[in-house]
């Protein structure tokens, strides 16, 4: 069994097959991941590709799946290098290779260059091993779409993808479905199959394999780094303390969905930005797949039984939905999604240069709003779903920057890193993807979803003394004024011409609608002139609270912290600390 993003024992189709393997056919069992370093090296854009938070989330989840098959008598084998090299020798004649199923190219060659070297192996017993794919990423499962087995039928629109996948789903953008009516929903049709049982304890069988390599814990020093990179240590400024497993993926879970019963408002509070429980925080654990769709979806059921079935657990369906669609899309375009001129083959000019992406990167444009989610993004490895649609926005076409620069940062740093999610993000947001362009204002969405600037000053501690007029448009401060707001001088002009976004005039953003509330703008741009930009949200959302939002500055604390138990620090050494 090669686990790769499938880092879990509930709800493992991998797992599952091979102990229905092992008992129908009589062979061992070994779970193996391999850590390979080319997912550690830098970039052609000069990022590490796995950056160190990133990196030592997986490195938790690998050493929790490895506590918990230990529990069922079994073990997760540990290697450090390329697969199409370390794979081979592991596998004797008429062995079964089970893995989960990949659509993105990376990952496709990588399955090409293993399949090939098991076929020339030494004796050509490689001929005689067999593969076998495991689909496990997605809520719906791809053999349960209504659409052609190559998708090329499928839309390219999110909303239009979700009402013909799930016609208990279907409406229009912005709405919510009838069956969604504040009452508790005792039967569903949506089509999402059973969770796969665990497998039970002496299920999956080891091999016999030399002890010192079960033995084998990777710690931080062992992540196949070609250069000297330190251990994160936890930012105390970050909305939660993001450790890697699956045991912390389903507390956070039970937490979210019992616990606390968060999901009831989850529609009110999944756009705000500061605080640990605004949305589920459930996306580093999916990417991951310590956490399995299914299994969400099955606690929703629970809740939506037990309380009710209403717009909060219909956007949480909606997110998870995002996620299959952003999976199927990348299975549909391949490469396309990576390529410059994205999926409609639109030639492009970027103006834009390494200055312009310094700034972004370093959260030094000027725009407070811009600066501080990158500022979270940098230090903490997450940014908000609203942030993320902005900071895109504005690299790509206020900036004129490359696009896939912002990806590839995105790629580094998030700690709920996944590459459909991310790159399709991308390449939508840049405009490449069809449909319509969405450029945000992004002083009109500071002023509206922020608009005390508790946010901003959260992450730009140069602005905490000013007063809350001025905090999108710190420029608007008279020179008179300027030595009475602490380190102010120390922040950076705008990068772009503020004349660019006009925060006072222009539509108000649909999720204030939704609510019916009027943004908290503020100050306007006292006098400067510009042209206002569509503040509709791109229904295709880059993390786990996709699409729609609400107003609010969130002064939430973080309430739910992993559990910390002995056995848990001790095996992992690599923590947040």
């Amino acid at each position: 069994a090669w686990l790769r993003n499938d880092l879990r024992v509930h709800d493992s189709p991998v797992l599952h097959r091979a102990a229905s393997v092992a008992s129908t056919r009589g062979l061992a069992v070994l779970p193996v991941y391999v850590l390979d370093p080319r997912h550690f090296k830098r970039t052609r854009h000069g990022t590490l590709k796995t950056g160190p938070i990133r990196a030592l989330f997986l490195l938790q989840s690998i050493l929790a799946l490895k506590r918990r098959l230990r529990q069922l008598g079994s073990d997760l084998l540990v290697k450090i290098g390329h697969p199409e090299e370390v794979l081979p020798p592991l596998l004797p004649k008429g062995s079964l290779v089970l893995t989960q199923e990949e659509v993105t190219s990376e990952e496709l060659r990588l399955d090409k260059r293993v399949r090939a070297a098991l076929a020339g192996g030494e004796n050509n017993e490689g001929a005689e091993v067999q593969w076998e794919y495991c689909w496990g990423t997605t809520l719906f499962h791809r053999e349960d779409l209504p659409f052609k087995s190559g998708l090329s039928d499928m839309p390219d629109v999110y909303t239009r993808f979700k009402n013909a996948v799930e016609p208990e789903l279907a409406c229009k953008a912005n709405e919510v479905p009838p069956s969604f009516n504040g009452q508790p929903k005792h039967e569903t049709q949506i089509k999402v199959r059973q969770c796969f049982p665990a497998p039970g304890p002496g299920s999956l069988p080891l091999p016999t394999i030399a002890e010192e390599l079960l033995n084998f814990e990777p710690a931080w020093t062992d992540l196949p780094y070609t250069e000297e990179v330190a251990e994160p240590a936890l930012h105390p400024g970050g909305v939660l303390d993001f450790r890697g497993g699956e045991d912390v993926g389903l507390e956070r879970l039970h937490y979210y969905m019992h616990d606390t019963n968060l999901v009831a408002t989850y529609f009110d509070t999944r756009n705000e930005m500061l605080g640990g429980d605004y949305s589920t925080k459930l996306a580093p654990w999916l990417a991951n797949g310590c956490l399995s769709p299914r299994k969400v979806f099955e606690q929703l059921r629970e809740h939506e039984i037990r309380c009710c079935a209403g717009r909060s657990t219909y956007w949480v369906m909606f997110a998870l939905g995002a996620r299959d669609f952003y999976r199927f899309f990348g299975a549909k375009h391949g490469d396309a999604v990576f390529r410059e001129d994205g999926v409609i083959r639109r030639k492009q000019t970027w103006r834009g240069g390494d200055r312009e992406f310094k700034l972004w990167a370093e959260g030094r444009t000027g725009y407070p709003f811009i600066d501080a989610n990158m500022r979270e993004l940098k230090d903490a490895g997450f940014m908000s779903n609203r942030g993320r649609q902005n900071v895109a926005s504005f690299l790509a076409l206020d900036l004129h920057v490359d696009w896939r620069r912002g990806a590839d940062w995105f790629e580094s740093h998030l700690v709920d890193y996944d590459v459909t999610a991310n790159w399709c993000n991308w390449v939508f947001a840049a405009g490449l993807a069809g449909g319509r362009l969405n450029r945000f204002n992004i002083l009109r969405q500071g002023k509206s979803y922020d608009p005390e600037g508790a946010y901003v000053r959260h992450w730009l501690p140069e602005l905490q003394e000013l007063p809350s007029h001025f905090i999108h448009e710190p420029w608007l401060v008279p020179d008179h004024e300027q030595t009475r707001y602490g380190k102010f001088k120390d922040y950076p002009p705008p990068c772009v011409d503020p004349s660019t976004f006009n925060s006072s005039t222009g539509p108000t953003p649909i999720q204030l609608k939704l609510r019916g509330q009027a943004p908290g703008a503020g100050r306007g741009s006292q006098g400067q002139r510009g042209r206002g930009a569509s503040q509709q949200l791109n229904a295709m959302a880059p993390d786990e609270a996709a699409a729609s939002g609400t107003v609010g500055t969130g002064d939430n604390v973080r309430r739910w912290r992993p559990a910390r138990n002995k056995a848990h620090d001790s095996a992992t050494a690599c923590s947040f600390t």
